[in-house]
């Protein structure tokens, strides 16, 4: 069957053309007058902030539309084999029901549409009989209401035959290949063998990480309808204009007929950036069959069983160093998981590549293609796991050297990109690291462990450096000067939850020499031309390019014009034309713990987080984005694990209740704060912010767990039985270590 045009639609006031308005927000105001450059660097709450704490925000599936049909997803119950059958009679003919689709009347899909890493199997649902995976959708069952269609779809009757599922992964697994080469290969300098053989000390250690989900607050929605020969889109996704591209592609449709809007997002982390998620791959499915508006929202366990993940990591890292501490080699090898549907490649030595120097390194990436969902990018994509295993080393080596962990770091500070040999386009991890230390007061700390004690209680101090990949990718921008005074700034940008209108609104504001209140903007619409999404810590750069571009050419044009005057600007020419650098974010995180032998608890206290990341645009967003992201890193380092059962290949704790993330009660005191950085060549100055406050505090926080323990925890997350000791020992009477200073 093809998709074609249906006859239902919902009000165009209800969606209207001009893109997505705030709830809410005052309209602006006109005027002439030009301020100062400020709008930059200014901390303003968010403007749509008294909207969502009011409720008048929608989200993917709050909005109301005439004649919404609801989809309700059904997954397999078996990790791999054929459905025998699947009886539909009774679900038929239950009250409300529109119909069910399956893989005997499902539309055909393109099979070579997929993401970056090329033709995802995890976006061709219901092509065939076959089982991939665990928790698979089978079926979406369309009905009047929600509460009809999930009634109906418990009424099916699915047969299966069953086969047998692989989904032990390891680093040694017989079907390990070769990582795909997308983000470069890899690498090799200098001898590692021949410098590891010459080294003082060599650390030869393994590290594990496990599937961690992104655990968005807003479940994945979408709604899908045709209108005047156009397929609308409400869904939740990250990037609006790379979704509607992909769902041309996979329908075959020309991507003039899709048009893809998502107002606002309810959190994102890389588990709405894949391409189509499967809520949107159904309602575009239901609504060409149908002839009329549908709606698919998944529930929270269809999240985990249905939504990509970070695939859990095995890496094993050898650092030789001299007996002063300067690195001889570093030999990083990283396994991962990928699904046999899809490519992917989780980055894991990214930070070895351009953290440390050192006379030799060597990565090696290897993917393990098991029965599982295709993983895709989460929180930090590569770099966290990858830091979790690299600064853990490092904290080895430290100890094995007796050396002051902070210390060796600033001992193998590189000149160059250490693979690359590129110059940095600004690095200023040092100022992160001695800054860091300063406010921490890390230089009264003893460095051996288990030496500080309050009660019964083990006290440990740790620290971890990193870096993030920063940069733009190409954007497009429109701004209308208006009769009035004001701008209306169109670019189809992503806030999910960010705070990216606040953000883009003062850039917009500097660039056009305007008060913010002047600046009407719209966003997260397709329409509003090709745009990256928000992720992989470049979507505030990308689109801040864009605008600044944008503003700079309406300027020069508006002396004398007639108005409204509009200018677009698309930035891939100016993209190709930077020089070629290293360019990072940076940062250093310091993290004190308590820990009780007894029961294995772990307390994380204090964390502190320094970090480079150009020009801040809005000091109370970034310290903001940058708080959660050390969050987040808690929560991987003490409680994230996606567990699958070896007997039946299922997720065993595919919701809230199962699947632990930090609460309140977890959240210490945290500190973020920036040191003076800009980035040459971006137009603005800045980095992005979104993923380096995750990256390296789950190894800060681990490392502290030595600190208070003396024993080290190489397998995230510490959960209570890793860290309780059956006689915990009373610690050795407390001993002061000379501080050094290294500032």
């Amino acid at each position: 069957m093809t998709l074609s045009p249906a006859s239902p639609s919902p009000a165009s006031a209800e969606h209207p053309a001009s893109g997505p308005e705030i709830p809410g927000t005052p309209a602006s105001p006109a005027g002439t007058r030009e301020p100062p450059l400020g709008a930059i660097g200014t901390a303003r709450p968010r403007i749509e902030g008294p909207a969502k704490v009011s409720g008048a925000v929608r989200y993917a599936s709050d909005e109301p539309m005439s004649g919404v049909a609801h989809g309700w997803v059904v997954t397999s119950t078996v990790t791999r084999g054929r459905i025998r059958d699947i009886d539909t009679s009774v679900a038929l003919a239950m009250p409300g029901v529109v119909g069910v689709i399956d893989h005997r009347n499902a539309p055909e899909v393109n099979l070579e549409a997929g993401s970056f890493f090329g033709p995802d199997g995890g976006m061709h649902l219901l092509q065939s009989a076959e089982i991939p995976h665990s928790g698979r959708p089978i079926a979406l069952v369309v009905a009047d209401t929600a509460e009809q269609a999930r009634s109906a779809a418990l009424a099916l009757r699915v047969t299966y035959d069953e086969e047998p599922y692989d989904v032990d992964f390891h680093r040694e697994h017989p079907a390990a290949r070769p990582a795909t080469s997308f983000f470069g290969e890899d690498a090799t300098v200098g001898d590692v063998d021949e410098e590891l053989a010459a080294s003082t000390v060599v650390v030869d250690e393994s590290y594990a990480t496990p599937e961690e989900h992104g655990a968005a607050m807003e479940p994945h929605a979408a709604t899908a309808w045709w209108e005047d020969g156009r397929l609308q889109i409400i869904d939740s996704n990250q990037g609006p204009f790379l979704v509607a591209m992909t769902v041309a592609t996979l329908f075959r449709l020309d991507p003039k007929q899709v048009r893809v809007r998502s107002a606002h997002v309810g959190g994102g982390f890389g588990s709405k950036s894949g391409g189509c998620g499967p809520q949107l791959v159904l309602a575009v499915m239901a609504t060409g069959m149908f002839d009329r508006p549908v709606r698919v929202t998944l529930t929270r366990n269809q999240v985990f069983q249905t939504v990509s993940m970070r695939p859990a990591t095995d890496q094993r890292v050898r650092i030789g160093a001299d007996a002063d501490g300067r690195l001889r080699a570093i030999d990083h090898t990283a396994a991962f998981e990928v699904s046999k549907l899809a490519e992917y490649l989780e980055n894991c030595t990214e930070l070895t590549n351009t953290l440390y120097a050192a006379r030799a390194i060597r990565t090696r990436r290897t993917a393990v293609p098991i029965d599982i969902l295709p993983p895709y990018s989460l929180r930090g994509p590569g770099a966290t796991p990858g830091s979790f295993a690299l600064e853990s080393a490092m904290d080895e080596v430290a100890e094995r050297l007796g050396i002051d962990p902070l210390e060796l770091r600033l001992r193998n500070e590189p000149s160059a990109g250490p693979v690359s040999g590129l110059p940095f386009s600004r690095r200023n991890l040092v100022a992160c690291l001695k800054e860091g230390a300063r406010r921490f007061g890390w230089t009264t700390r003893d460095h051996r462990p288990r030496r500080r004690t309050e009660g019964h209680l083990l006290v440990g101090t740790g620290m971890a450096a990193m870096s993030f990949g920063a940069g733009a990718l190409p954007s497009s921008a429109s701004i209308t000067a208006e009769a009035d005074g004001t701008f209306t700034v169109a670019i189809g940008a992503s806030d999910i939850g960010t705070g990216a209108r606040t953000a883009l609104t003062a850039v917009a504001a500097e660039a056009l020499r305007a008060d913010p209140e002047r600046i009407r903007l719209l966003i997260a619409d397709s329409d509003l031309g090709p745009a990256w999404g928000a992720g992989g810590s470049r979507g505030t750069t990308s689109w801040s390019w864009a605008i600044t571009e944008t503003a700079a050419r309406l300027r020069s044009r508006l002396d004398g014009a007639t108005l409204p005057l509009t200018v677009s600007f698309d930035t891939t020419e100016s993209l190709g034309e930077l020089a070629l650098l290293e360019r990072h974010s940076y940062g250093a995180v310091f993290s004190e713990v308590t820990v009780d032998p007894a029961t294995g608890e772990v307390r994380v206290r204090r964390l502190l987080g320094m970090f480079a990341v150009g020009r801040v645009v809005n000091p109370l967003l970034a310290r903001s984005q940058l708080v959660g992201g050390m969050i987040m890193g808690l929560s991987m380092a003490l409680h994230e694990e996606g567990v699958r059962d070896r007997a039946s290949g299922r997720h065993v704790n595919a919701d809230f209740a199962g699947y632990h993330i930090a609460a309140h009660a977890d959240v210490p005191d945290i500190e973020a704060d920036f040191v003076p950085d800009y980035e040459p060549g971006d137009p603005s100055g800045i980095k992005g912010v979104g993923e380096i406050g995750t990256v390296s505090a789950a190894a800060a926080i681990a490392n502290a767990v030595w600190h208070a323990t003396g024993r080290r925890q190489r397998t995230l997350p510490i959960r209570l039985d890793r860290v309780l000791e059956e006689d915990p020992l009373p610690p050795p009477a407390p001993a002061t270590m000379p501080a050094r200073s290294i500032l």
